[in-house]
């Protein structure tokens, strides 16, 4: 049995394999650990288990441990490199996917530990290696941010 669900034989669930394969994010600072709901050029959701074990929380705060802002919207903007490193089919090696801008930033719910953070991203725009996305971070039924973004392809040295 796989990991990855289908629709009509499209690939629509990634594991944390192929999010490793797709970004260069890794531990400490991976902040997406699959994704779901993969439609290419249009959406994805970004899904991360926040535990007590998280390495902002030992200082974040000692009483009352709260996911910083800035981790939450880079876990959107982690979901949106897959998405668009998927879409594209980027051969990771000698190319990476970097943020060019955000905007419009709310904060609107603490996440905590225990929370499972769904990072639902969509397309606003795409325009070759430059794509513009709305993100919600969702806790249940509430959002815990918004923000819109914009991440570019941008060749790297070898």
């Amino acid at each position: 049995m796989t990991d990855q669900a289908s629709v009509s034989g499209v690939q629509t669930r990634i594991d944390i394999a192929e999010i490793m394969m797709r970004i260069p994010h890794r531990f400490p600072f991976l902040l997406v650990d699959r994704a779901e709901d993969y439609v290419a050029g249009e959406s994805i959701v970004g899904i991360k288990a926040v535990t007590i074990n998280e390495h902002f929380f030992q200082g974040h705060f000692a009483d009352y441990p709260v996911m910083p802002g800035v981790l939450i919207i880079e876990a959107l903007a982690q979901s949106g490199a897959v998405l668009m490193s998927k879409t594209l089919d980027v051969d990771p090696r000698g190319k990476t996917i970097l943020f060019a801008s955000v905007d419009n930033c709310r904060f609107r719910h603490p996440v905590r530990p225990g929370d499972l953070l769904k990072l639902n991203v969509r397309v606003i725009k795409a325009r070759g290696g430059l794509f513009k996305f709305h993100g919600k971070a969702m806790v249940e039924d509430k959002m815990a941010a918004e923000v819109e973004f914009a991440a570019m392809l941008v060749e790297t040295p070898q």
